[in-house]
């Protein structure tokens, strides 16, 4: 007489002769995010240091700058309508240091190989992964827009110009995050990512963070600024605060977003498939 019911199950996780199903992607994804959200909010570092930095330069350079709108073809706006949008970049920058620290601080405590017992997709531990970092990415972009807004900023696309910078903000910051994550897989040491952290700051600066890309004298930095596709990410998001609706503008900011995203995590992919080694 054959058994039936629970104890039919089997040393191997099936139901008489039915394997029992492996839980979904979209569940394992929800999984790792949310204890990757629960362990960034609870580093309270993680989340007021990249706030406040950022804030920082905004005010000193808003008020240092100003007599940069003397310069002949300077937008006519205040410099701290022109400089909110590097925040926006800034923050970024610090979720890829984010992201990929944690991420190297679960390789190298032993916590993928754990997962390597599991029958966890590699696609979904990535992007469960990244959820902390879409976090801070959110808070951080509403932060900077009200400080902008209540430091006297105009917002020239007015509210729905105010969403969509949110947006391209969220999606800036989600393909840094990818670049974090990149860099966390292949070096697998939070220390080198960290490391990372002042040459991702440089490509700022090597922008035109400061000042419209044809009003920069020096040839050797217009050309570099020029090739910088930090410069569009900025100008993506400026031409929202300054100039309304520049279709241009938002193409090019747009287009390099999603494809640092794509790239990003296209190689994070692979980088986490030679990672996860199944036993």
């Amino acid at each position: 007489m054959s058994s039936s019911g629970p104890a039919a199950a089997g040393a191997g996780g099936s139901v008489g002769s039915v394997p029992l199903a492996a839980p979904r992607l979209f569940e394992q994804v929800g999984a790792i995010a949310r204890r990757s959200m629960l362990r960034t909010l609870r580093q309270r570092a993680l989340l007021v240091f990249p706030l406040v930095f950022p804030l920082i330069l905004f005010a000193i350079n808003g008020s240092a700058l100003g007599a940069a709108r003397r310069i002949p073809g300077f937008p006519d706006v205040s410099y701290r309508d022109f400089a909110l949008a590097v925040p926006f970049i800034q923050g970024a920058l610090f979720v890829a240091i984010t992201a990929g620290t944690d991420l190297a601080r679960d390789i190298q405590s032993g916590f993928f190989d754990r997962l390597a017992l599991t029958p966890l997709r590699g696609s979904a531990l990535l992007a469960g992964q990244l959820g902390g970092a879409v976090v801070v990415a959110c808070v951080q972009s509403l932060v900077y827009l009200l400080v902008g807004i209540a430091s006297g900023v105009g917002i020239a696309s007015g509210f729905f110009g105010a969403l969509v910078l949110l947006a391209l903000s969220i999606v800036i910051a989600f393909g840094f995050a990818g670049l974090g994550a990149l860099l966390a897989l292949r070096l697998g040491s939070g220390e080198a990512v960290q490391g990372f952290f002042p040459l991702l700051f440089v490509t700022v600066f090597l922008s035109s963070s400061s000042l419209p890309r044809d009003l920069i004298k020096a040839d050797w930095f217009r050309e570099v600024a020029t090739y910088n596709p930090v410069s569009y990410l900025i100008e993506g998001v400026r031409s929202l605060i300054i100039t309304g609706w520049d279709g241009e503008a938002l193409a090019l900011g747009f287009g390099f977003a999603l494809a640092l995203s794509v790239i990003t995590l296209s190689f994070a992919g692979a980088a986490m498939k030679n990672r996860l080694v199944r036993t």
